[in-house]
């Protein structure tokens, strides 16, 4: 990398600079010296939020670059921030972003670089010794790169070499079912839509996204019960109408920070809010919001009215056990329940009633951990409210039983006729800018035959129809020698995928894996026996074509649809669009007789977008409609109208087995989690200070009577120990931290911990990782807790 310091940055940004790229980068990220626990903090933001998130900002990209990016992001004329799908409000704050957004933002506009003196400088075997942190840490990509066949290092490559090199390697596929074609949430709607028709002209729908390790149990719920995979409500109905909150397994003051500053909207209202959860989160007792004064120098906003401390796995028992008590409620008091949204919009009451009256309840307290008087304690909330929200993420869509857990929860709306209403509904929190649009484009292995049909039709080509590879699948094909081109369209995919080392092993086996990337990640250290990295734009910057400004588009988790535009010039004059990729690459596959205008629309994604008009329902007219200001929000038939596209056209009651997970002596339940310092698999910093952590990140939080009757003291290095019916799974090197978990739980921060989820234990129907519901054991441990 060269040592030359950008003149843009202001003088202390350059200072720690030339500090940073002159020492030499630790092979360890933290130390047991270093590592310091305090206590949890009780509450979310305030002004450490603001420095935290400007320290980054400064430091990765100067004061008068990083002014100027912050000031457009989520603005209307701006782009969209490339973390959370949050939606933005009509009229965009100022400064409408959070901690995590402004260090997402710094992140990608850094004037740190990766170029090919990097890379000439750390072999391959080098760079996979250094943490996730570290790695990240490196800056953005400046130049296509090649590993060759036993190559430990990437050289330079241009692009016209290296896109000869994927096009020749899929051409002599055997089978188009030998590629996969990989997405992560940070790629547009244009991209993805190119994307996934570039795919299945090739031939094939192996198509896996992020979406697979998320909210997969949430799409598939919800489809089942009301026709439509997406959440019902919008921000109003959070911000302006409903009587209650639930949050379920969701953790906003880190993952979403922004919907902190709707659910104080909310609460000031005078909406109630109840958090349901094994932890609890500083983000959800009191918000200290950083853009008012009450919220700098007052007491902040006291969010939650209720916390439920549920056990892990025990969401589907705790709602099962909810709905036969409202159920009983109407029976004894007859106005509970909305019997005519029941009778005339649903099917299936009578056998779901009849299955929640047979529950036992030894095995709902066991489930839940949960006292009897807690239990009714939420149902009197309920009780009280005309119109509620539920609210979710990871914590619901990570175990086994995800998908009955939220078609229970789909169930406790309908009992109340909380779905087309103003202030009701459910509410799946996408955890990624755009993954919920990806899905919309079209990129799914199990592609609904109405969307192919009309693919076929605007395309004139016939797509496949059988089902292609999602992410686990993808995994165990790699593992057995049946796909010959993996690529990549952005994401971490070793770091985000489970079973950490035999999904290394997979990707190494690989003839060819091919990534486009803003930045350097694990997944570039574990090449196929051929490796192309591809470098790209990133949301902050300027995208021109065919000298011509484009923009992009993007949906958010409340199926809002609008323009993103970057404003920075590009990290590198090698640079390349997605889009602009994913065109050049289908051309040369698929031929000069391929009928798709693909250098049309690389060269002017209007034109993509008027396609996409013709395929995608609720996008016609589109580009009129986008440049309206906010957009414009899709159509969801359940909460427009109360209509329910399902086969028989009603909203579907079900009946869901209780599954009680029950533990050996000396288990726990391990969830994986995220840290205040990072986003998805992208770790920004050490800390996790809302939860006491500094400078480290090998810490396993327990509960402090767990731990007296395992006979562990607080501060003991204990390696993880994963049991599961193949092999065991060990995580060494952790330090206890005695913490208010709930009982017979415990939680670790991943991707680190990502070693310990097997690749078969997934969610039934959605086949998603099972990462918050492992089995664990503690053992003493010879490895330091800090690696």
């Amino acid at each position: 990398m060269s040592g030359k310091v950008p003149m843009i940055m202001g003088k202390g940004a350059r200072k720690y600079y030339r500090q940073y790229m002159t020492t030499p980068p630790p092979r360890r990220d933290d130390n047991d010296d270093e590592l310091r626990v305090g206590a949890p903090k009780r509450s979310a933001a305030g002004a450490a939020g603001v420095v935290h998130g400007l320290k980054s900002v400064l430091e990765q990209s100067g004061v008068r670059r990083g002014v100027k990016t912050l000031r457009l992001v989520n603005q209307q004329r701006g782009f969209d921030c490339p973390g959370c799908a949050w939606p933005e409000p009509g009229k965009p704050h100022l400064a409408e972003f959070c901690e995590n957004g402004a260090k997402a933002v710094a992140e990608e506009s850094t004037v740190r670089r990766a170029g090919p003196e990097f890379f000439a400088q750390h072999p391959i075997s080098e760079l996979a010794g250094y943490s996730d942190h570290w790695l990240g840490q490196q800056g953005r990509l400046t130049t296509p790169m090649l590993r060759d066949t036993d190559d430990d290092h990437y050289r330079p490559v241009s692009w016209d070499d290296a896109l000869g090199l994927i096009a020749d390697e899929l051409r002599a596929l055997d089978s188009p079912d030998e590629a996969v074609f990989y997405t992560s949430g940070r790629t547009s709607n244009e991209a993805a839509f190119c994307y996934q028709l570039f795919a299945r002209s090739f031939g094939t729908n192996n198509l896996p996204d992020c979406s697979n390790m998320c909210h997969e149990s949430s799409g598939a719920a919800l489809s089942e019960t009301l026709g439509v995979g997406k959440g019902s409500v919008s921000l109003e109905d959070i911000t302006d109408h409903a009587d209650l909150v639930v949050i379920v397994g969701q953790n906003p003051g880190t993952n979403h920070p922004r919907m902190l500053t709707s659910l104080e909207q909310a609460k000031r209202r005078g909406a109630r809010i109840v958090a349901v959860n094994p932890l609890p989160e500083a983000g959800l007792q009191t918000f200290r919001n950083p853009q008012t004064v009450r919220g700098v120098v007052g007491q902040g906003t006291l969010l939650s009215d209720l916390f439920v401390q549920l056990r892990l796995g025990g969401d589907l028992a705790f709602f099962q056990a909810v709905n036969h008590l409202l159920v009983a409620a109407d029976e004894a008091r007859g106005d509970v329940l909305d019997h005519a949204f029941i009778r005339e919009h649903t099917t299936g009451f009578d056998r779901s009633a009849a299955a929640w009256a047979e529950l036992n309840w030894d095995d709902v307290r066991t489930a839940t951990g949960l006292p009897d008087e807690a239990l009714q304690g939420f149902v009197d909330e309920v009780l009280a409210a005309d119109r509620v929200v539920v609210c979710w993420a990871m914590g619901l869509t990570q175990h086994k039983k995800s998908v009955p857990t939220i078609r229970e929860i789909v169930n406790f709306l309908l009992l109340r006729g909380n779905i087309g209403l103003p202030g009701a509904g459910a509410c799946p929190v996408r955890g990624h800018s755009n993954v919920q649009g990806d899905r919309t484009m079209g990129i799914w292995e199990k592609p609904p035959a109405a969307f192919l049909d009309a693919l076929e039709a605007e395309f004139g080509f016939s797509p496949p129809r059988r089902h292609g590879l999602d992410t686990v699948d993808t995994i165990r094909a790699m593992r057995d020698g049946r796909v010959g081109v993996f690529m990549a369209m952005g994401g971490n995919f070793a770091t985000a995928t489970p079973d950490s080392e035999a999904t290394a092993r997979a990707m190494r086996s690989v003839p060819l894996t091919v990534h486009v990337s803003t930045k350097l990640n694990r997944s570039h250290t574990l090449p196929g026996r051929r490796s192309v990295i591809l470098p790209c734009l990133g949301r902050t910057e300027v995208d021109r074509q065919d000298g011509r400004e484009q923009f992009v588009t993007v949906e958010d988790s409340m199926s809002a649809v609008h323009a993103s535009r970057g404003t920075l010039p590009p990290a590198s004059d090698e640079l390349r669009s997605e889009m602009a990729i994913i065109c050049g690459l289908a051309r040369r596959v698929l031929g000069p007789g391929d009928p798709t205008p693909w250098e049309e629309f690389g060269a002017d994604y209007a034109r993509v977008r008027e396609r996409i008009s013709r395929v995608v329902p609720g996008f016609d007219d589109f580009e009129r409609r986008v440049a309206e200001p906010g957009g414009f929000v899709l159509p969801h038939p359940p909460r427009d109208s109360r209509t329910f596209p399902t086969a028989d056209g009603a909203a579907r009651f079900t009946t869901n087995e209780l599954e009680v997970l029950r533990l050996p002596p000396g288990r726990l339940i391990l969830q994986t989690i995220r840290s205040h310092d990072q986003f998805n698999t992208t770790i920004y910093g050490l800390d996790d200070r809302y939860r006491g952590i500094r400078n480290g990140r090998h810490v396993v939080f327990v509960n402090p009577d767990d731990l007296r009757e395992l006979g562990i003291a607080d501060g003991t290095t204990v390696d993880l120990v994963g049991e599961w019916s193949d092999q065991e799974r060990r995580a060494p090197g952790y330090r206890v931290v005695a913490y208010p978990t709930a009982r017979g739980c415990a939680a670790a921060y991943y991707p680190e911990t990502n070693v310990l989820v097997p690749l078969d234990h997934t969610a039934e129907v959605s086949n998603t990782p099972a990462s918050k519901s492992v089995i664990i054991r503690l053992e003493p441990s010879a490895t330091p807790a800090s690696r």
